[in-house]
């Protein structure tokens, strides 16, 4: 089974950045590096790493800025992995596409297959249980206790 995590709003909070929208228009992705997080890192890196050693793959399905160029999206990616990598250096993911904008997530899911997402019509589409943000530390909380 895998365990997908959006970013965007997700474990990242883009939109909390300071003009993130206007700079995101301007092709700049600096607003991916300086999000902060919205849960407990430490928390959920551990959980992750639990959850792995029990067999869970652990991975990212998250979108590149809306009518991105090429060259911005490639900048998006790579900031977006310096997110992960400052604030969950501790866990190997066995998976992370960042994708373009729009990109079905559903498309990267098994049946079995969790999301986290913020999006309510991404959820919807998923495959397998899809949940909301703040159910992600009482969710995997759940999957740690059940094994």
């Amino acid at each position: 089974m895998r365990i997908y995590f959006d970013m965007d709003g997700t474990i990242a909070n883009l939109y909390a950045v300071e003009n993130w929208l206007p700079k995101l228009r301007a092709s700049d992705a600096s607003p991916y590096e300086e999000a902060e997080v919205m849960l407990n890192m430490s928390i959920l890196a551990r959980y992750l790493n639990k959850l792995q050693k029990l067999g869970y793959e652990i991975g990212i399905i998250s979108w590149t800025s809306k009518n991105g160029t090429k060259q911005y999206n490639r900048a998006v990616e790579i900031a977006k992995l310096n997110w992960l990598h400052d604030h969950l250096r501790s866990v190997s993911f066995d998976e992370i596409y960042i994708v373009e904008y729009g990109t079905p997530k559903q498309d990267f899911a098994d049946e079995d297959d969790i999301l986290f997402d913020d999006s309510e019509e991404i959820r919807n589409d998923w495959t397998g249980k899809a949940y909301e943000p703040s159910e992600i530390l009482s969710i995997l909380s759940g999957l740690l206790h059940q094994e």
